[in-house]
Order: C-alpha cells, then sequence, then structure tokens
C-alpha cells in the first residue's frame, strides 16, 4: 500500500559548492548546490502568475504550499525549463534542416520522481500550470505513472499488493508505448485513469493527451534504471526533477496524510480503506507507520532513492516542506 538548454549566465556573486562539501557529504558529483536565495536571485524579471486562490485550488492533501515558495523556488525552475524548452525546439529545427525533412518538434517530457508524500504531486500541478504561462508552450498535460499500475485483480493473483509502487507492480510495456506515442508525435496517446479512492484501475476511463508541447511525467519510479531493460522510460525524458527530503520527514508527512484520508476519503463507503475509518487516533498513527516502515520506506530505499543521482535538478524539503537546496546537474 503506497497511498500514494543553453542559458550559461551566472551572477558572480552567487556561492555555488561542489562534491564534497561539508553540507552534504552524500551529494553526487557532477552538481552545483543552491541555497534558497541564491536560487531565487535566478527568477531575474520572471513573472508570477498564479494567486492564492491557484494556490489553494493546486497544493494536496498535508502539503503546504505558498506563494513564497513558487516565487522563489518553482518561478526560477520554470524560467530554466522555458530556456531548455527553446533550446530543444531549436535544435530540432537545426536537425530537420539538415536531413532536408519537414521539420518535426516533439513534446518535450519533464519526468518529476520522489518518495511518497514527498510532493511529487503538487508540485507537478504547480509546475504545470506554471509552463502553461508562457507563451512559448501553452500546452502542458500532466500524466501520473498511477495509471500504468497493473489492475488490483492482477496484483492480487500475482501476490504483489504488498509491492504496490514497486517497479514490478507497473505495465512497463504499455507505459513505455505511451511515451514513444508522445515523443513521435502521434495525435493522441491514452492513459489508464487510476481511482486512488477504489486503488484500482478504472476499466472504463482513460485519459487522452493531445500532443502537448510539453507533458510531465510524474511517478514514483520514472528513473528506475531495470536490469536488462532495452528501453527505459527516462529514455524519453528531456528533463528530470527529483522531489527529495530526509527520510524522517517523509515518514511524518506520510503518517499526517493518512490521518488527514482517515477522517476523509477513508470514510466513503467505496473507499478501499473503510476498514480504517474507526481506528482510534493512536490505532491510526501505528497503522501508518506500520505502512511506511514494511512498504514505503524499502521502497524508498531499494528503488526510488538510488535514481536521485540521475535527475537533472535534485529539490531537497526541510521538515517544513520548504525546498532549502537546490542541485543542479553541470552536465
Amino acid at each position: 500500500m503506497y497511498l500514494r538548454g543553453s542559458d550559461n549566465w551566472m551572477p558572480e556573486d552567487l556561492d555555488t559548492r561542489r562534491f564534497g562539501c561539508d553540507r552534504d557529504a552524500e551529494m553526487p558529483p557532477a552538481y552545483d548546490v543552491f541555497n534558497r536565495t541564491e536560487w531565487s536571485r535566478l527568477r531575474l524579471n520572471t513573472p508570477l502568475t498564479l494567486s492564492n486562490e491557484d494556490i489553494a485550488q493546486l497544493r494536496g492533501l498535508a502539503d503546504p504550499l505558498s506563494l513564497d515558495e513558487v516565487a522563489n523556488i518553482y518561478l526560477p525552475l520554470s524560467r530554466l525549463l522555458n530556456l531548455h524548452f527553446t533550446g530543444a525546439r531549436k535544435l530540432n529545427v537545426a536537425k530537420d534542416a539538415f536531413l532536408g525533412r519537414p521539420v518535426h518538434l516533439p513534446p518535450y517530457i519533464i519526468g518529476v520522481a520522489g518518495s511518497v508524500a514527498v510532493g511529487k504531486s503538487t508540485f507537478s500541478r504547480v509546475l504545470k500550470r506554471l509552463l502553461s504561462r508562457w507563451p512559448d508552450h501553452p500546452h502542458v498535460e500532466l500524466v501520473t505513472t498511477d495509471g500504468f499500475l497493473q489492475p488490483r485483480r492482477l496484483l492480487e493473483q500475482r501476490g504483489l499488493m504488498q509491492r504496490k509502487g514497486f517497479p514490478e507492480s507497473y505495465d512497463l510495456r504499455r507505459m513505455i508505448a505511451f511515451l514513444a506515442a508522445i515523443k513521435t508525435g502521434n495525435a493522441e496517446a491514452r492513459v489508464p485513469v487510476y481511482s486512488h479512492l477504489a486503488y484500482d484501475i478504472l476499466p472504463d476511463r482513460e485519459q487522452v493527451v493531445h500532443r502537448p508541447d510539453i507533458l510531465v511525467f510524474e511517478g514514483l519510479n520514472v528513473l528506475q534504471a531495470m536490469s536488462g531493460a532495452a528501453i527505459l522510460a527516462s529514455d524519453f525524458f528531456d528533463f528530470s526533477v527529483y522531489i527529495d527530503a530526509a527520510e524522517e520527514h517523509i515518514a511524518t508527512w506520510y503518517v499526517e496524510r493518512f490521518l488527514l484520508l482517515q477522517r476523509t476519503a477513508f470514510q466513503q463507503q467505496g473507499s478501499y480503506f473503510y476498514h480504517y475509518r474507526n481506528l482510534s487516533h493512536d490505532a491510526a498513527i501505528a497503522e501508518a507507520n506500520k505502512i511506511w516502515r514494511q512498504i514505503n520506506l524499502p521502497n524508498l530505499r531499494e528503488n526510488i532513492h538510488p535514481t536521485r543521482q540521475r535527475a537533472r535538478i535534485v529539490l531537497r524539503k526541510g521538515v517544513d516542506h520548504r525546498t532549502n537546496e537546490i542541485w543542479l546537474r553541470r552536465i
């Protein structure tokens, strides 16, 4: 149960740190590191196009979000992504001119990875909204890998219900086929729709994606390098983001979200977790911690966290959900 470019400008006064700095001994090589203040300067004159009403609509359960976070973290990132998008478009035009063929502009795909309860969904919704406000790429779509989970019936048959969210619980063939269809410019590509309430794929529902300028593709294991796989999901990505935080912070956020869901979604008779509705506060905390320790923490350690160093950018959150450090890959 997992409950789910070309811009070389750099201000001279930015204090970027290299691999091996004392502040983070685990920092992977080939990254520049920025604190919150340093990163916020890279916004330059990028306008804030979201309001408090937008923030209230976009934030997730137990996932605080403020205009300050959007202005200081998301806006510099949206500027960077706009520059990368523009650079990629120019490169595609140059390549097609070299080959003497009509210009084909494939969608720009951004992969977003990270643990359960770390805030990927909120991040992806906000990023989608911000990127769609740039005139260069107004058509932005968001797809989550939940739709590529195997149906509950198959997971039960294969004894994988306790491994839901692990790489083996996904229909990887269908995921790769979807990404290939997007990247090759198909008129439309279809994704199964997942219901967190039913904890299952809805057999009569699909999300239809029509040739976006940008696709944000969000999920736990989107950066996974499967052993022996000829093609990976990340092969289709133009850019990738990893949302990071200390294990103890994510565990706390997971428990907080579980308690909130127990008071809301779990109370509905159609909920797969309806049987948790009447747990006492202490029993609910104990159950959430048990699920975290037995399922989500092993998945984080074995599968998700090892992919962090494959991301182009890592956003590291503190206990208050605010991003306090940004790692930007140099190569």
